[in-house]
Parts: C-alpha cells; structure tokens; sequence
C-alpha cells in the first residue's frame, strides 16, 4: 500500500443497533475494494471482523474492529462497532479517534433506541453522520416509515441522497438524486448498470434533487449566491456544499444499501470517498493543556494508542492514530505518560485479523504495532523534544456489577493480571479491590458484557470464576447527640496502661455553627472550642474533632491517639461495620497517669468511647442513591414506570425525546443489581439506561431492621 498523505486518508466509525448490518456491510466493502476474494457472513462465522471465538460464540461483535481499504485514491480506515448498548466503550473509543460516522438503521425496525444513543456521541464530539438505510431486502423493510423516524429524531438535517424503487425481496434499484440516475443490480449484487431514471419516478426524482441542492447551497455563501443565480448547481458543487454540512452537523445524508446482497455498497464508497471530510478538514484534537495540534505531516512525530488487543499467537497489539508528524519502523519514541522508552519494531496496517507491515504511516493515520514494554490505552508516544500529551477518553459511567472470585483460591493472583490485561482491551471493564466490602468488585456496561468477560477468563484463561451479588456499600451516621466515657486500664507487670477520655458526639453538616453548651441527664457542659481537625473522610463526609479540654486533664500530644481510635471505629461503625461519616466529636475531659498513660492507652479509650456514644446517639444506615435515566419507547412506558416503583424509585422528570420517553429517577443502589436485565426483557431490547452516583439517603426503617438481622446472623455464622 503506498503512503497517503493527510488529505488523501479519511476516518470513518460505522455505527448502528445489534442486527443492522455493520459487519455485513464491512465484509462487503472488503471485497468490493478487493481487499478480500469473498463475502463472510455472521452466520458461517468466517467474517474478516468479528473473528474472536466469544464473537463467534455469540454471534454479536464484542470489540471494535479497525478495517483499512483504498478506493478512488483514498485511505478508508473504518472501524467496525459493537452494536449492543453493553460495549459502548467500542464506539466511544472510535469516535475519538475518528472523524465521520456511518450510521446504520435497520429498515425493518427504523430508528432505534441504539441508533440515538449512538448519535448523541456524535452530537457530543460533534462528528459528521451519514445515515445508511440497510436490509431493504427484508420482507419487512418499510423505508418510508424509516424515514419519517429519522425526519422525527433528527429533524429535516437527514436528507435523503437516494431512495429505493422498491423494497422487500424483490430490492434491486434505487434512485440517486445527487448523480440523478437509477442503480440497478442482478440477483449477485456488486457491479450495477446505471440508467437514466424512469419517467415514472422522474418527477419525484427531481423534486428530492431539489431539496438536496438547496441543503447543499445552504451551507455555503458561494453556493447560495450560484444557486439563486442559476437555480441549480453542479455535482461537484454539490458535493462541496454536502461536505460542508456534514462537517458544520448541518446535514445528515441518507442512502439505501443491501449489504448481504451487496447492492449499493459500491456507490456508497464512493460517496465516502469523494464527500466525506478527509483528516485535514476536521476538528483538531487538543492536548491537556488545550493546545490544538493540526495533523502535519512535517510537525513532530507524535502517536495517541487508542485501543490494546490480545491476539493468539501473537500477545499485545498496541492501535494507535498518528497525531502529527511521520512513523517509521524502528522509530523511538517516549511515553509521555509513564516516562518509558519504546520502540516501534514493526508498523501494520489492518483490516481485522490481516495485518500488513508498512514502512511510513503519515499524521492522521491509523496503525498498529507489536510488542511494546510499557505502554498503555490512552497513552501518547512522542518523538525527542515533542511534549504532547492528548485529553484521554472520557468513557460512560458502568451500570452493572458483581463481585468476582476465582473457584479456585490458587488462581487469585492469576485472575487479578487477566482482569487488569481485559481492562486495557476494554477500559468499561472497571476492577475494584474493595477494602470496605471485601470483595473484588467487577463493573460494567450490563450483564452481558460481564457474561462475555467470564466466558473469556473461562475458555481462554481456563480459570473457572463465578459472580455474586456484591454487598452495598452503607454508610452510618447518627441523628442526634450522645455523651460517652471510657477508661481503659491494664496492669500486668512493669508499666501499665491508662487512659480516659470522655467525648460527645452529634450529626454534622456543612456550615453548622461551633458549639456552646449540651445538656445530658439535668447536667449541662459548657464546650471550649480551643482547636478544631475536620478530616475528609476518603468513602465520603466528614469527621469533625474539637478539643475542648482544659486545666491539662489530657496531654495534648495524646490527642492523635484519640483521634486514631475514633477513625477506628469510623472504618467499622458499630451497626452492620459499615464506614461511618458526618460526625462531630467534642473531647471535653479525661484523665491520664504520670506513668501509665501511653498513646496505645488513648487510642484504645477513644475507640471505646466513641463506640459507647455512637451506639446512643441514634444511629441509622444510609444507602447510595443514584440519578438514573431510563430511555424506553412509549409503548413500553407502562411497564417500565411499574417495574421503577417496585424498586423504590423517585419519579424526578418525564420528557420526550425524539420517539423516546425519558424518565429521570432517584433510585437506591440496592435495586439496581439487576435492572439492565430487566428493563431489555421489558422493551425487547430497545430501552436504555445511564446511572451516576447522586447521594447517600437514610435507608428506610423496615429495611434497616431486617439489614441489621441479616448482619447479626452472619456475625454469628462466623463466630
């Protein structure tokens, strides 16, 4: 493959809904470019993209696929997307990295709730789309239809390039109102006869030739004044003003394809090849420090590696997009991120598994190398004196977990470097080693996307694992104050141990004024604010101590002891040894020992203290609250509201949402373990969801009752 300079190489991400056809239509523009001798499909499990066994196992693509072809003089670089909302990290990932969008619909069942989770990344990135109408060969396809959801969703921006003559099984002909000629194909697809378009369908020929030169003239000064001139413009002036749209998101065109016929696949390459904006066009990406680095062939060489892959026989391949400047092989670089050295051994072009070696990649091209020692996902490569370092990819919030462990406990340490290795090939994949539950928690996109890691670690890794329903992360606190003393006294030979504190504790929030006086029992206690320490608490709220203690009946320096022995019991709260938070504690007097009294001594009289007074303080759990959006279509509206109030929902918004409803609720963490299952079994599929952390709340009183039982059995299961 020769070298292609920036202006010749174009980036396209091909998006779409599970079942619309993305792998379909890559395994027909393979071939169509001559890069493959024959069309695979999903079904004979021969595809040049889909080609893991868990991709064949489930006949769904789980990674995105990097897919490189020449036509017209052009470097088309496609990466193939997973359709499933599950890996979504795949398409956030390309888009990032990409500079146009193909997205697919499915004409049998329109605009999906996929296809609008998947615009609205590119609405974000703001990423020039092109709508690809697929499948018009089902029996069911219905364009018309398909058309007026995209007019619905996306507005009057998706205007239409072609249109079918007919549609169903018997599809082999569209009108294409740009060239203004009909397409027609035998029963193999491929090569099509071009013909003048029927008198039949010339009139609404012409009239969507209408529209599309007045979209195009809209979006260019020169175009507009050429078209009130002569009331018309040339294909190529067409073109110019079409690829000025699509890059100002003015316009979103349409065309029709069968790709498993491979009809129409031709015409839409060259589409891609001849309109859509080449790397120099586009927005230029920035580094940390906001700074725009345009893709210049002659600027200092500079690499972003955007995805990691694990391929048999092989080991690490590193994906990476030339930033600036030229790669060559045997060119040395440094990791701006982790300080390393690297080498690039060898260079590869891609187009799935088949790998071609290359002498020289240009800025704005996409490539891959082997064997890195230290280089992550997200990390920048730069030549001797070059110091970008490119904004790494923001990835969706997960909204699936479970607890992960090894069936066997020899495979721990093992199955700890396979899930770190699963998260560099998809950074959705979270680990946490969690201190506070004890257990490692493993978070994702949905239960499939954890059904996929674990059929991996089982049939490539050969570890058996299994999952649990991970424990909740409650917090305690307390509703009102208490008043507490402890003396810890030890004697056994030599020195001894003594320490007293006597503390008072109380709820604590943001901005409450200092203490003056409490009252316990008729006895009042005047408070003598002398110092004051507020920790942060790392799992969330606060810990506010003040020393209130006078005439020296404690040593100042053994108040850190006190300290340590009240975050003691903070890391363990005495209710269900959750992590305790927004408290104040007032140390007002004590007693120590001229001999006796130590800072283990103190330490041990704080614990104790603060656990007598927290016990009577009122104690209540609280439980993380998440801000949930649901996305459901409207005939599902019902049961999906039915199912939210079952899990304790609060309804916050309702609004509709191109076709959509878009619920905003308040839900406890509690009743999400299983929500993504559910809500896909209530819409069939096309309802999505998105969560984030919101808050902590007081876990109702039934509940807590029955949590407090659940803790005591399991605390005497273990004695």
């Amino acid at each position: 493959m020769k070298v292609y300079q920036s202006n010749e190489i174009k980036n396209i991400s091909i998006l779409g809904s599970s079942g619309s056809g993305k792998t379909t239509l890559v395994e027909a523009m393979l071939f169509e470019s001559g890069v493959t001798k024959r069309r695979g499909s999903v079904a004979a499990q021969n595809t040049v993209s889909d080609y893991f066994p868990v991709e064949k196992e489930y006949g769904y693509s789980v990674f995105s696929t990097i897919i490189q072809t020449e036509w017209m003089d052009k470097k088309l670089n496609f990466i193939d997307c997973p359709g499933s909302d599950d890996f979504i990290g795949g398409v956030v990932t390309s888009l990032n990295v990409t500079d146009t969008a193909l997205i697919l619909v499915n004409a049998h069942y329109g605009a999906e709730v996929g296809t609008d989770n998947h615009f609205r990344y590119t609405e974000k990135l703001h990423k020039p789309v092109i709508f690809v109408v697929n499948q018009l060969d089902h029996e069911k396809a219905d364009f018309e239809r398909t058309m007026e959801q995209l007019h619905e969703h996306f507005g009057n921006k998706a205007v239409q390039i072609q249109y079918p003559v007919t549609v169903g099984p018997q599809f082999n002909a569209v009108v294409d109102v740009l060239k203004m000629k009909m397409y027609r194909w035998k029963p193999e697809g491929g090569v099509p006869e071009v013909l003048e378009i029927p008198n039949d369908e010339i009139e609404k020929a012409q009239e969507m030739h209408n529209k599309l030169v007045e979209a195009a003239a809209e979006n260019d000064e020169a175009l507009m004044e050429k078209f009130f001139d002569q009331g018309s413009l040339s294909e190529e002036e067409m073109r110019v003003g079409i690829r000025q749209g699509l890059l100002q998101r003015d316009m979103f065109p349409v065309f029709c394809v069968s790709a498993s016929k491979d009809m129409c696949v031709r015409r839409l390459m060259e589409f891609v090849g001849n309109v859509a904006p080449s790397v120099n066009l586009t927005k230029k990406p920035q580094t940390h420090d906001g700074k725009e680095v345009a893709p210049d062939a002659n600027g200092p060489a500079s690499i972003y590696v955007f995805k990691t892959g694990i391929e048999p026989h092989i080991g690490e391949v590193s994906y990476f997009k030339v930033m600036s400047g030229k790669m060559h092989e045997g060119d040395d670089l440094t990791n701006i991120d982790r300080g390393g050295k690297e080498r690039l051994s060898q260079l590869f072009i891609v187009a799935g598994q088949i790998r071609n070696k290359v002498e020289e990649l240009v800025a704005g091209d996409i490539g891959a190398t082997v064997k890195l020692k230290d280089t992550r996902t997200g990390n920048t490569l730069n030549s001797k004196g070059c110091e970008y370092d490119f904004k790494e990819i923001k990835y969706p919030e997960p909204k699936y977990r479970r607890a992960i462990r090894a069936v066997t406990e020899a495979d721990d340490e093992k199955l700890s470097e396979v899930l770190t290795r699963m998260h560099e090939e998809d950074p959705t994949w979270i680990i946490e080693q969690s201190k506070e539950l004890k257990q490692t928690i493993l978070y994702g996109q949905g239960e499939f996307h954890l059904r996929t890691l674990k059929w991996r670690v089982e049939h490539n890794d050969k570890i058996p694992i299994e999952y649990k329903e991970p424990k909740i992360p409650y917090r305690e606190t307390i509703t009102k104050n208490a008043r507490a003393d402890y003396r810890h006294k030890k004697q056994s030979g030599g020195s001894g141990q003594f320490g007293e504190v006597h503390l008072i504790i109380e709820p604590y929030y943001e901005g409450m004024p200092l203490p003056e006086t409490f009252r316990f029992g008729g006895q009042e206690f005047k408070i003598s604010n002398r110092d004051k320490q507020e920790v942060d608490l790392e799992w969330g709220g606060k810990l506010v101590l003040i020393n209130s203690i006078v005439g020296g009946a404690i040593d100042l320096r053994f108040l850190p002891a006190i300290m340590k022995g009240i975050m003691d019991r903070m890391e363990q709260g005495p209710l269900t040894g959750s992590y305790a938070r927004d408290v104040r504690v007032i140390v007002y007097d004590g007693k120590m020992h001229p001999v006796d009294s130590n800072e283990i001594s103190f330490r041990l009289a704080g614990r104790n203290a603060f656990a007598q007074a927290f016990k009577e303080a009122g104690p209540k759990l609280l439980e993380p609250i998440y801000d949930v959006i649901v996305q459901t279509p409207s005939d599902r509206m019902g049961d999906v509201m039915s199912d939210l109030q079952g899990r304790r929902a609060v309804i916050m918004g309702m609004e509709s949402e191109r076709g959509y409803e878009k619920l905003s609720v308040k839900i406890p963490l509690k009743e999400l373990g299983s929500y993504s299952t559910t809500l896909s079994s209530l819409s069939g599929g096309r309802a999505s969801f998105s969560m984030k952390f919101a808050s902590y709340e007081l876990v109702p009183m039934d509940i807590q009752d029955k949590l407090l039982k659940e803790y005591e059995a399991s605390k005497k299961e273990e004695d």
